[in-house]
């Protein structure tokens, strides 16, 4: 299957029209249309649903788009990476962040790095560690941001300079907005909202010590973000959240948990991969800045 015809297949999922789809490719409507056809008959699967004014994916295309997205950025990724092979101070660097404190001391090291180069551009991608470690193995992103637990022996890293504290989300009238702290004794049967990810849960449960049936999961989400700040507004439960978390402070407030639960933070990146110069040398520099801030 060649890259081409991806990157047709692309334009028709992101546009749902062949018409327009052809038009933005620069090709005729005939030739994108024997293009899909003989790509269905090449993986013997339908790929898209056919209405009168539209063409939608089927199950198989929504799983293709994914795949064909993540082939298409590597291609392009790679070509940049070769445009700049001769090229040491310059190029571009993606990384993989989820929510954290620690993206300010990055941001910092990145601004930093910029004053010397500025011809290096970053790419940020958000996500939770799960997603960000995917991509990291697919060679889409070059580092990986994550909060601990992490599984570090496919990995090279440094350690974060900021501690993670995790605290509880939760609307102002209700009853625990009057403690300081939060214990697992005030969260049995309360509905909570918390991490999807599956280490992290188990550290929570860990924490939490009590029967299962104590514990009252009501939803789970991947980032802290605003809609975690309505569900809580609304009613659906508190939430588990690390201090990073910004709230509306007129209804909603947050509270640490009691005993504390704190999370390291890793800036990873994997190991026995061949980087491009401008690579290196960010790696070469995080390590030194790093250094420098612990002394």
């Amino acid at each position: 299957m060649e890259l081409r015809v991806l990157q047709y297949f692309l334009a028709v999922a992101r546009e749902e029209n062949i018409t327009r789809a052809a038009a933005l490719l620069h090709i005729t409507q005939p030739t994108l249309s024997r293009q899909l056809m003989q790509m269905e008959e090449e993986l013997g699967v339908k790929l898209f649903r056919r209405g009168r004014h539209n063409i939608l994916l089927t199950e198989e295309g929504m799983l293709l788009r994914r795949r064909a997205q993540e082939i298409v950025d590597l291609a392009e990724k790679a070509a940049r990476e070769l445009k700049h092979e001769e090229e040491t101070v310059s190029g571009e660097i993606s990384i993989g962040c989820g929510e954290t404190r620690n993206m300010k001391p990055l941001s910092e090291m990145i601004a930093a790095f910029r004053q010397e180069y500025p011809d290096v551009c970053f790419h940020i991608y958000t996500a939770i560690a799960d997603d960000v470690k995917e991509r990291l193995e697919n060679g889409l992103l070059d580092m990986g941001l994550l909060l601990e637990p992490v599984e570090v022996s496919r990995y090279h890293y440094v350690r974060m300079p900021l501690r993670e504290q995790w605290q509880v989300l939760m609307r102002r009238d209700w009853h625990l907005a009057k403690k300081q702290k939060v214990t697992p004794e005030d969260l049995a049967g309360v509905p909570l909202i918390i991490a999807k990810r599956q280490s992290v849960r188990n550290e929570f449960e860990n924490w939490f010590g009590y029967g299962k049936e104590e514990l009252h999961i009501v939803s789970t989400c991947n980032l802290s973000t605003h809609n975690l700040s309505v569900m809580v507004e609304s009613g659906i439960g508190a939430a588990v959240v690390i201090e990073v978390f910004a709230c509306n402070q007129d209804t909603l407030c947050l509270r640490p948990l009691e005993p504390v639960i704190e999370s390291g933070c890793l800036l990873v990146w994997k190991k026995n991969l061949t980087f491009p110069p401008v690579m290196q040398r960010f790696i070469g520099y995080i390590q030194k800045y790093l250094s420098g801030t612990e002394n």
